[in-house]
């Protein structure tokens, strides 16, 4: 079955400059262990690839049954010195809850 992460998962944002980091948490305690073996950084690289031109690294938070992906060289230069429209981390969030996910 592919659903979206977005049914599986709350997402939370934030930048410094031009790093990106997002967080998950897993809605429901069960589903955890699928987005620990599917939420890759690689995932998650390929599916913000137009944004994200960095490393992007992952943390695992099992007691909040949740993931910290930081991502490099994602906010073109960040909010405050960038002319992209909106590349504050909040709306790359709801991009990332997007992502296909097969059980």
């Amino acid at each position: 079955m592919r659903r979206k992460l977005a049914e599986l998962a709350h997402a939370r944002a934030g930048d410094k400059g031009d790093t990106l980091t997002l967080s998950l948490f897993a809605l429901r305690e069960d589903d955890y262990p699928l987005l620990v073996a599917r939420v890759t950084p690689e995932a998650v690289k390929r599916h913000l690839a137009h944004v994200v031109h960095g490393e992007v690294r992952r943390y695992e938070l099992p007691n909040l049954h949740a993931l910290q992906f930081v991502c490099e060289r994602a906010l073109d230069t960040g909010v405050t010195t960038s002319l992209a429209l909106d590349p504050h981390g909040k709306s790359l969030s709801y991009a990332l809850l997007e992502l296909p996910i097969d059980d």
